[in-house]
C-alpha cells in the first residue's frame, strides 16, 4: 500500500488560511484508509497545538498522525546523548519538546547570571521571539563547547503576507558567529526519516511538500515519490535553478485528489 506523508505549511495551509481541497483530500485519504502522515519542519508549535490549529480550518486529524521537527528533535537527542542543560532558541513548542526531555532548559535570564557556561547542547529551531541576548547566549554556549543543533534548515517559510524568514536564517547568524556547523534534525536529514519509517512504515511513500531544498530532497533521498505542488515557496523555475526534480508537479493539492483515484490509490 501508498503511505503519503504531507509537509504542512505552502501545502496544506498558508498561515491560518487552508488550501482549497486540503479538507476533502484528508477525509477522503481517511474513508480510503490510506496510511499518512503531516510532516513539517516547523518546531514552533507541538504536534498538539498542530491538531488544534488543524481542527480551526476544519482539517481533523489525531496528534499520532503529526510529526514536527521539535518531535523529532526530541526523541533524537533521548536516543543519541546523554543528558545534559539546554539552551533553546525557539518557540513554544520547541521549548515544550525539550523540556519534556527533563534535562534542565537554561533560560536568558538564568543565561545572564552565568549558566550558559553549564549547558550542553543549544537547539534552534524558528523563533518569533528573536532577541539578540538569544543570539548572543547562544553564541557564547556554542563557543564554550556546546553542541549546536538545528531543528530545520528552511530558511523561509510561506506566510500570509508572503516568504518569511525561517529557521535556517537564525542557523545563519550562529553560524557566522561561532563557526561551528550545526546538526541538523529536519528534513531532508535521516533522523526525520527514521521516525516517518517508524511511524508509518509502509514499503512505497510519496511524500508531497511545497520546497525544493527539504520536502523533495528528502524525497529523493530516501526513495519516495517527490510530488511537488505550487502552493508555497517554490515555483516551477526554481525547479531548473535549483536543479532538484520532482517526479510530479501539481498546483495544489486540490489537484492530487483526482491524481488519486486515477492511480486507484483513494475511491
Amino acid at each position: 500500500m501508498v503511505g503519503i506523508i504531507f509537509d504542512m505549511d505552502g501545502v496544506l495551509y498558508r498561515g491560518n488560511k487552508p488550501i482549497e481541497g486540503a479538507r476533502e483530500l484528508v477525509e477522503l485519504l481517511k474513508s480510503s484508509g490510506v496510511p499518512f502522515l503531516f510532516l513539517t519542519n516547523n518546531s514552533t508549535k507541538t504536534p498538539r497545538m498542530y491538531r488544534e490549529k488543524l481542527e480551526r480550518m476544519g482539517i481533523d486529524v489525531s496528534e499520532e498522525r503529526i510529526v514536527t521537527s521539535g518531535l523529532a528533535t526530541r526523541l533524537y537527542m533521548e536516543k543519541h546523548f546523554p543528558p545534559g542543560e539546554i539552551f533553546v532558541i525557539g518557540g513554544e513548542g520547541l521549548v515544550e519538546e525539550m523540556e519534556r526531555l527533563g534535562w534542565g532548559v537554561v533560560g536568558v535570564d538564568e543565561a545572564r547570571s552565568g549558566r550558559w557556561r553549564d549547558v550542553k547542547y543549544v537547539v534552534v529551531g524558528l523563533d518569533p521571539g528573536l532577541t539578540y541576548e538569544k543570539l548572543k547566549y547562544g553564541t557564547l554556549a556554542i563557543r564554550n563547547g556546546a553542541k549546536f543543533i538545528g531543528t530545520n534548515p528552511d530558511t523561509t517559510f510561506p506566510g500570509e503576507e508572503g516568504i518569511y524568514p525561517g529557521a535556517g536564517s537564525i542557523l545563519a547568524a550562529l553560524k557566522a558567529a561561532t563557526d561551528v556547523e550545526p546538526m541538523i534534525i529536519g528534513k531532508p536529514n535521516e533522523p526525520m526519516f527514521e521516525i516517518v519509517k517508524d511511524k508509518i512504515g509502509e514499503e512505497e511513500l510519496w511524500m508531497v511538500g511545497d520546497r525544493l531544498d527539504t520536502d523533495i530532497a528528502f524525497a529523493k533521498r530516501f526513495g519516495m515519490k517527490a510530488v511537488m505542488v505550487l502552493t508555497g515557496v517554490h515555483s516551477l523555475d526554481d525547479v531548473e535553478k535549483i536543479g532538484i526534480k520532482p517526479d510530479l508537479v501539481l498546483p495544489s493539492v486540490k489537484e492530487l485528489i483526482e491524481y488519486l483515484k486515477v492511480r486507484g490509490v483513494i475511491e
